[in-house]
């Protein structure tokens, strides 16, 4: 069920800022998105192809039994691989690259699952998008964006509230912090992210 979002800033401009973790002004992210961007394609196109591709072609750490550790937006694309987070740092990246404001939002799930918010201009409003990976029951797809249709956000997991997981409602300018200091402070293994990932942003 789709929740009312919460925007931490009204300037769409905080929503396109490149830092060190979102590093849109990399080459390579530059060179993908503009790659990825479809000739004449509409902004949703645009959105479309930059998610599919971060969902389908970057593994999940978790799914792939992957010893790396990755958080930069960058290196998340260099390496074709990151958790949740660091593949929504990439998504963000991609998109601010091309003009198009990105945020992230974050579910509790057990631990804390990181997602974007995308702020689509034609319709006006903001809608998530959760590029983790459909593996292991996931079954996230991109929105239909019709005027005229109900909303039908499909993201990775539904949610049960009887297990305590929540919807955190804020679409946020840059990643969590306790995200980043868990990602830079890990070291690469096997299972290296376990017992360690935080459970709010």
């Amino acid at each position: 069920m789709k929740i009312p979002l919460k925007i931490e800033s009204e300037r769409l401009e905080d929503y396109l800022v490149a830092d060190a973790v979102i590093d849109h002004d990399h080459p390579l992210i530059r060179e993908t998105a503009d790659r990825l961007s479809p000739t004449g394609g509409t902004e949703a196109d645009v959105i479309r192809s930059m998610f599919h591709f971060v969902r389908d072609e970057i593994a999940h750490t978790v799914d792939t039994a992957d010893s790396r550790v990755t958080l930069l937006a960058s290196e998340t694309l260099s390496e074709r691989v990151g958790l949740c987070y660091a593949k929504a740092h990439l998504l963000a990246a991609l998109l601010r690259s091309q003009g198009i404001p990105a945020g992230f939002c974050y579910q509790r799930i057990g631990v804390l699952h990181g997602l974007n918010g995308v702020y689509i201009a034609g319709p006006d409003r903001w809608i998530r998008l959760d590029p983790r990976g459909n593996e292991n029951g996931a079954d996230a797809h991109f929105p239909s964006l019709l005027r005229d249709s109900p909303e039908d956000e499909r993201l990775a997991w539904t949610l049960d509230p009887a297990k305590g997981e929540i919807d955190f409602p804020t679409v946020y300018t840059t990643p969590s912090s306790k995200v980043v200091e868990t990602l830079s402070s890990a070291k690469p293994s096997p299972g290296w992210y376990e017992g360690i990932l935080p459970h709010s942003p």
